[in-house]
């Protein structure tokens, strides 16, 4: 085996590996998240341990996004040196241009599902005991956590282009 396809198979079988564990990570997180809050609310705690299970919620949506981005980023190196350089049409270019043709409205980061959590987990906090000021406290955790997930869902969706664009850059400059 050349050393051309030993690396396109280990970029193959990382993207694999970590779409796999994305999802994992994403179950794990929303059950370790949903045993934390269950478990303050039996412990009728301070509104403000609500930051600790959104902690654990925006640890997971960071992972995910962490990974979906490395996923991407190797998909589109891909994309750029293995198959234009080979002047060939393979799975990269093709789910690429899918995506651009046909978009199907599928959430890579699952953002519903974490704004979600995160509106539950806010309202959870509403029904803990109050010190002045543990509303508004909470009120803007919950609202900069649900800010992150907007903006990394915009730069998502920009990032196949842009790095598309880079990779091509570097390809020339070799």
């Amino acid at each position: 085996m050349s050393t051309n396809q030993a690396e396109y198979q280990v970029l193959r079988d990382t993207i694999c590996e970590r779409g796999t564990a994305r999802l994992y990570v994403l179950v794990g997180g929303l059950i370790a998240w949903g045993a934390l809050v269950v478990a303050l609310l039996i412990a009728e705690l301070e509104a403000t341990i609500s930051l600790v299970p959104l902690l654990v919620l925006a640890t997971t949506f960071e992972i995910n996004f962490f990974m979906h981005t490395g996923v991407e980023r190797i998909g589109r190196y891909i994309q750029v040196f293995f198959e234009e350089r080979a002047d060939a049409i393979g799975w990269e270019t093709t789910a690429m241009n899918y995506g651009t043709k046909f978009p199907s409205g599928l959430d890579p980061l699952f953002s519903i599902i974490f704004a979600a959590a995160t509106s539950l987990n806010f309202l959870t906090s509403l029904i803990a005991e109050h010190r002045p000021g543990s509303i508004a406290i909470s009120l803007g955790a919950h609202i900069a956590f649900g800010y992150r997930i907007i903006s990394a869902r915009k730069r998502a969706a920009s990032q196949r282009a842009l790095d598309l664009d880079r990779f091509r850059n570097l390809a020339k400059e070799r």
